[in-house]
């Protein structure tokens, strides 16, 4: 598969990512929900550090992939976007 490199903008900031070619649509969606979450919170609630708002919108995604839409139990992995949410946080740390 062919790699891919583009730049996404998350809160306000560049990251550079490479990433399969199939991937591509995928992330850029998932950039624009978080931003558009981010913004959502923004409006709606007296928070304005974005440290806060990326925490608060990374547990709003968390517990939309941990509810199934189905009646069923099953139990999702959370732990790469877990780590993909810690490393966004470190770097916004720097």
């Amino acid at each position: 598969m062919a790699k891919l490199s583009i730049k996404v903008v998350v809160a306000g900031r560049n990251y550079p990512l490479t990433i399969d070619e199939s991937e591509k649509d995928a992330v850029e969606r998932a950039a624009e929900d978080i931003n558009k979450r981010i913004q959502f919170l923004k409006d709606n609630y007296a928070v304005k550090d974005v440290q806060d708002l990326l925490a608060m919108t990374a547990l709003q995604v968390a517990v939309k992939k941990a509810t199934p839409e189905s009646s069923t139990n099953a139990k999702v992995d959370l732990s790469e976007p877990t780590k993909a949410l810690t490393d966004l946080l470190e770097l916004l740390n720097k």
